[in-house]
C-alpha cells in the first residue's frame, strides 16, 4: 500500500521555493517517487487570496503556471467536493482558519495524510505529519 499525503498550504509554497524548511519527515514523504502527492482546491484559493491581500507578493507569478508546475512535480489535484465543506463546517474543534479545516476535512474523508507544520491541527481526526 503505498503512501498518500495532502499538502498544507505552507507545505506546498517551501517545497516550491524554501525546500530547507520542511522537516526532514515532509521532504522524504514529497520526494518519494512511489507517494501519492495531493494538493487540494483549497491551497489555489488560500494563495491566490493571499496574494490579493498584499500577504504573499512573491506568489504572484506562481498563480498563473501553478497547474502545471504542479504537474511537473508530479502531484495530483483534489477538487473541492460538497462533503469535504459539510465535514470542514461540522467539526467541534475549534479552528478560525477555514482553509485548514477544508484540508482536515479532505485528509480525513480521503484517507491522506496531511502534511502540515500546524499544530493547531493535531485535534482533527486526521493524520498529521511533520
Amino acid at each position: 500500500m503505498r503512501a498518500e499525503y495532502l499538502l498544507d498550504t505552507h507545505a506546498l509554497l517551501w517545497w516550491l521555493a524554501e525546500p530547507d524548511r520542511l522537516s526532514e519527515a515532509a521532504y522524504a514523504a514529497m520526494a518519494d517517487p512511489t507517494a501519492r502527492v495531493v494538493v487540494s482546491a483549497a491551497s489555489g484559493w488560500e494563495i491566490a487570496t493571499k496574494v490579493r491581500l498584499g500577504k504573499l507578493p512573491a506568489a504572484v507569478e506562481l498563480l498563473t503556471g501553478l497547474p502545471e508546475l504542479l504537474a511537473s512535480q508530479g502531484f495530483e489535484l483534489l477538487p473541492i467536493q460538497l462533503q469535504h465543506g459539510l465535514r470542514a463546517g461540522g467539526y467541534p474543534m475549534a479552528h478560525r482558519d477555514p482553509f485548514d479545516r477544508l484540508l482536515a476535512a479532505q485528509a480525513e474523508l480521503s484517507n491522506l495524510t496531511l502534511v502540515s507544520l500546524d499544530p493547531a491541527l493535531q485535534p482533527f481526526p486526521c493524520q498529521v505529519l511533520w
